[in-house]
């Protein structure tokens, strides 16, 4: 059977951690067809191609655990769901097509800026999901806190699939009002805050499996992704305040309901002034 180079162990970004990057870089790939694809549809299909490979090589090098291939099974999950529903919306939805050429996200970008883009992308995704990758490269058996991780990971994707089956429902029924329904009662952006939730549960996995300075890159990806996820809460607050901000319902479920974290206190992400 294949076994790591135990000279691995303790190593922020040794030779498995290159072989996921490849991964992450095929799946990212697509974000040279619409560049807006390197963080969205990439994103989940990066995802979903490390699941793929984290399984794929469990089997082959004896390092199958129990709890190693449930994670792997929930990144393939998230990632497919994810990347297939933003790429469908994308392709189907017109509204939303035009939405995204306003903000010019649709637009050809030079070569090198696309290459650039790539290279962080695919770093990002390895990152982010490094929590399983150390625990391969350290030998890390099965744990409370990976099962515990796993828990907070599965709650995660049933809640952002939630929220976006609930905002589609809504918006079938009344396409011009904003979605307040299920649980956008306890936050205006549940999916965000459930991909938030998901990466939350991914680094809880690492603990007693990720070593030393390997935790730098793993709260990193946690900390960039949180940035990520509430600066796009944000853009999504300005576009419905320029949609929705006259209309007195709306005024007063974002000044009662939390923006991106439910139970908090912070309804905006900048200074609203109304008429």
């Amino acid at each position: 059977m294949f076994k790591l180079d135990p000279s691995y162990v303790g190593k922020v970004w040794p030779g498995f951690m290159w072989g996921v990057t490849l991964v992450a870089a095929i799946g990212c790939c697509m974000g040279f067809k619409e560049f807006v694809w390197f963080m969205s549809v990439g994103y989940g299909f990066a995802v979903m191609c490390i699941g793929i490979f984290h399984l794929v090589f469990s089997f082959f090098s004896g390092a199958f655990t129990i709890g190693r291939a449930i994670m792997s099974v929930l990144f393939i999950i998230y990632g497919y769901r994810l990347g297939g529903y933003i790429l469908k919306r994308e392709l189907t939805n017109k509204d939303y097509r035009k939405t995204l050429e306003s903000t010019g996200s649709t637009k050809a970008m030079p070569i090198p800026v696309s290459l650039f883009m790539w290279a962080y992308s695919m770093w990002m995704y390895t990152a982010e999901t490094s929590a399983l990758s150390y625990r391969v490269i350290n030998g890390a058996k099965d744990n409370l806190f990976l099962y515990l991780g796993i828990l907070v990971m599965a709650i995660a994707i049933y809640g952002e699939a939630t929220a976006d089956k609930q905002k589609s429902a809504a918006k079938k029924i009344n396409p011009k009002r904003f979605c307040d329904t299920g649980l956008y009662k306890y936050c205006r952006c549940p999916n965000y805050f459930s991909e938030v939730l998901f990466w939350v549960g991914v680094t809880i996995t690492g603990i007693g499996a990720v070593q030393g300075k390997q935790w730098i890159m793993v709260i990193l990806a946690l900390v960039l992704i949180t940035y990520v996820m509430y600066n796009s809460a944000s853009r999504l607050e300005l576009r419905h305040e320029k949609t929705y901000g006259l209309d007195p319902e709306y005024q007063k479920y974002s000044d009662t309901v939390p923006l991106l974290f439910p139970f908090s206190k912070q309804y905006h992400s900048m200074n609203v002034y109304r008429d």
